[in-house]
């Protein structure tokens, strides 16, 4: 497991950058041009990759074993894939930590559809054993408390089924910025689908049409946003657009109070710092739970006291980033607590001492590790483990970071000794 010491900038930041495309467009468009009849090319990601990997070998007939590794996304759009697939047999497997990630709401809706799914370990997670077969439309209802994914994952299979497709959702709905995204991905490929606050209705003619709709990831502007705020620097993203299909835009607004100013050009988004910090920070993630881990540190470093409802989902991420994050901001004094059930995440703005260099522990999750590393502008020298856990949906974070003025060292080289 490899480790960075990492020292902030010794000038003022000033770079630019480009980010991969956003994994969250590349999966969903991997599959659709797949079911369009496009083969799979590789990718900027793990993620997408494995995505790719598996479709590019064609769906197995043979009960082989599909390992998504801890790509979540890919397990829940793959489960439904499988199952809406005729002649498909397989296992459906990933990491440790995958088999404990929910997927009961949506095997459950799956199964009223005619699917043949049977759990191999604990019941409502993976892994599982897959019989694809036709699998009828109609009206079905999913509890999408834990994931939008479950509904994406259903409206993906919509060109497989019988007949027009009619989704409601039940309980508190999270992400569903990502329902539209997927939602208006499909209309590009000539489907017809309309998103209401609480159904999805669809109606897909065959076939599908294959295009490219690539944008810049903005889960992973998240985290230079955070950079820009902690340093008072200037960041260029290239290509970077507030016309994006991506929910996570929404960052550039919540940034905004915390002194990150945000002017979009022909060639991207421009970050500059301003004065100007809201004393406190209360939002709603409820649809943008990715841009935590980012907004946190960045509250905690700045001394801006906040309340972050609508995290609960975070629970069920690569790790449960409501206790990493808390385990986390205690290594630099800043004592968090969650509220309403595990729903909310609070800081009052309290500080403790703190006695030692943090080594930081990403807990195998990337936007823990992305989001740790700006910690080094206000603590320098920290260390952060499982730096490699980036390459999920960032591989190039570290040399980008570097590109930046930050220096990145072996934690087990002797610490630089200040000048007399």
């Amino acid at each position: 497991m490899k480790s960075f010491r990492i020292f902030p900038p010794e000038e003022i930041l000033e770079t630019t950058v480009t980010l991969p495309a956003s994994k969250s467009i590349g999966v969903r468009a991997l599959i659709l041009n797949w079911l369009a009849g496009e083969k799979p090319a590789g990718s900027t990601c793990s993620d997408t990759d494995v995505t790719a990997e598996i479709l590019a070998g064609g769906l197995p007939a043979d009960g082989s074993e599909l390992n998504v590794a801890d790509a979540g996304t890919a397990m829940r759009f793959l489960t439904a894939l499988c199952a809406a697939s005729e002649g498909c047999r397989c296992t459906l497997r990933g990491t440790e930590r995958m088999h404990h990630r929910p997927i009961g709401p949506l095997v459950h809706v799956l199964r009223l559809l005619g699917a043949d799914i049977e759990y191999l370990g604990e019941e409502g997670f993976p892994p599982l054993r897959i019989t694809g077969r036709k699998l009828s439309g109609g009206t079905v209802d999913i509890d999408v408390s834990d994931s939008s994914q479950y509904v994406s994952a259903l409206m993906l299979i919509a060109p497989l089924l019988d007949a027009p497709l009619n989704i409601r959702l039940l309980g508190d709905a999270h992400a569903t910025p990502y329902i539209r995204m997927t939602a208006e991905m499909m209309r590009r490929r000539g489907a017809e689908v309309d998103f209401e606050r609480d159904k999805v209705e669809i109606s897909c003619p065959r076939p599908l049409k294959a295009i490219s709709d690539a944008e810049p990831d903005w889960s992973a502007a998240a985290f230079w946003y955070e950079i820009a705020a902690l340093t008072a620097g200037w960041v260029t993203i290239t290509g970077l657009s507030e016309d994006s299909i991506q929910g996570d835009k929404a960052i550039s607004a919540l940034f905004e109070r915390l002194g990150v100013l945000t002017e979009f050009t022909e060639d991207g988004a421009e970050l500059s710092a301003t004065p100007d910090l809201w004393s406190n920070l209360d939002a709603d993630l409820s649809d943008i739970p990715d841009a935590a881990p980012s907004l946190v540190v960045t509250c905690c470093l700045a001394g801006i006291p906040f309340r972050l409802t609508g995290v609960g989902s975070l629970r069920h991420k690569e790790c449960d980033r409501l206790a990493a994050l808390t385990e986390e901001m205690a290594k630099i004094g800043c004592l968090l607590e969650t509220e309403a059930y595990g729903t909310c995440l609070t800081w009052d703005g309290r500080r403790v001492p703190v006695r030692e260099l943090p080594v930081f522990d990403a807990h195998a999750d990337h936007r823990m590790a992305m989001a740790l590393a700006p910690v080094a502008v206000f603590v320098p020298g920290i260390v952060i483990e499982d730096v490699e856990v980036v390459g999920k949906s960032y591989p190039a974070f570290w040399q980008d970071l570097e590109a930046a003025g930050f220096t990145l060292a072996d934690p087990s080289a002797p610490l630089p000794q200040a000048e007399e």
